[in-house]
């Protein structure tokens, strides 16, 4: 078994392992949160490429909640048509899409909304409020209905984001949660919210429609982690895509003989625990490595972010054996941050 083997996710034949994570666009949709021509170019290629999944970047349940002002939305059903084309456009290419449903809770900015309403107030942050349970229960709504949108635009299934600092990492992380209702204290407690958001999702999108979850593998400890991934197992996600848990994650110590990263490591260490399908991402970067952790059953899928915007025919280049245009790590900071085609290595 390699990359290129097949993959079986809630009924849905994926033709490949190896998946586009979802990586933000600055700067190409507007206060509006339309999808733009450049959204559906740059996700038709990428599909072109090869790739057998592609997860569209965070796209915020909320106009209050978004991390900038220019993000992608799915907060209103104006949005539909927007996404629909970016759906058809990647199953022209035979690839399957999900889209990341975001809220960022704490993060949000100031430029976005005045206050940033988190599980509990952030000391360090004097704009946060905590959510009221009725501001909770709306939050929940917001996620159902951007997925329900997600269905009719066609798009497989919808993957939540868990990870990064972000809301729902707020919540299930006892680092940052520190409520005392049915949100906060245990890992049930503080796990509610999503699973509110998971059997929701569940009752107005048909059963073959795939829920992911990008967790942090780290909420705030590698244990915390596992503990977390075995509980959205149960509360019915149909993979999970370890990532880091922002500012508050504590990263583990990666062993000596280990040969990738303290966030590779984290989604090695949590498929151990669990049953459902465990994506792995983070400087992965060459089909060889890539193989590897597939080959050797450390990861059932492999997310190839950078190189593949760089190279979008990775996939392709990784059958064939031609050299890929690997992403060269531009310092201080990816050059995409500040506009996508900035990148030196952009077609």
């Amino acid at each position: 078994m390699d990359i290129h083997t097949p993959i079986v996710i809630n009924g849905i034949n994926i033709k490949n392992r190896v998946a586009l994570p979802p990586i933000v666009n600055f700067g190409w949709s507007d206060s509006d949160g339309k999808v733009s021509s450049k959204h559906i170019a740059h996700y038709e290629r990428i599909a072109r490429g090869g790739t057998g999944l592609i997860i569209v970047e965070a796209t915020c349940v909320n106009p209050t909640g978004r991390i900038f002002s220019y993000q992608l939305g799915i907060w209103d059903d104006n949005h539909i048509e927007g996404l629909a084309r970016i759906a058809e456009a990647v199953h022209n290419h035979d690839a399957k899409v999900l889209i990341q449903l975001h809220h960022a809770g704490l993060t949000t900015r100031k430029a976005v909304a005045e206050k940033a309403f988190g599980p509990s107030v952030d000391p360090e942050n004097d704009r946060s409020v905590a959510l009221t349970k009725e501001q909770v229960s709306e939050l929940v709504e917001n996620f159902v209905s951007a997925a329900k949108r997600a269905h009719l635009a066609g798009f497989d299934g919808v993957e939540l984001h868990g990870a990064h600092g972000y809301l729902l990492n707020q919540f299930a992380s006892s680092a940052i949660n520190h409520r005392t209702d049915e949100y906060g204290g245990n890992s049930e407690n503080r796990l509610q919210f999503a699973r509110q958001i998971i059997e929701g999702i569940k009752e107005v999108t048909p059963s073959t429609f795939i829920i992911g979850y990008r967790m942090a593998g780290c909420s705030p400890t590698l244990n915390d982690g596992i503990e977390i991934a075995k509980l959205l197992q149960a509360y019915g996600v149909h993979y999970l895509h370890v990532s880091h848990g922002g500012e508050k994650g504590v990263n583990p110590t990666v062993p000596n003989n280990f040969e990738y990263n303290h966030v590779v490591y984290m989604g090695t260490e949590v498929k151990k625990f669990v049953g459902v399908p465990v994506m792995v991402v983070n400087q992965i970067k060459s089909p060889e490595r890539a193989n590897k952790l597939v080959a050797h059953g450390l990861a059932d899928m492999v997310a190839i972010g950078r190189d593949m915007l760089t190279d979008p025919d990775w996939v392709t280049k990784a059958k064939t054996g031609e050299a890929i245009n690997l992403c060269i790590d531009c310092q201080p900071r990816c050059k995409r941050y500040t506009k996508p085609e900035s990148c030196p290595l952009a077609e």
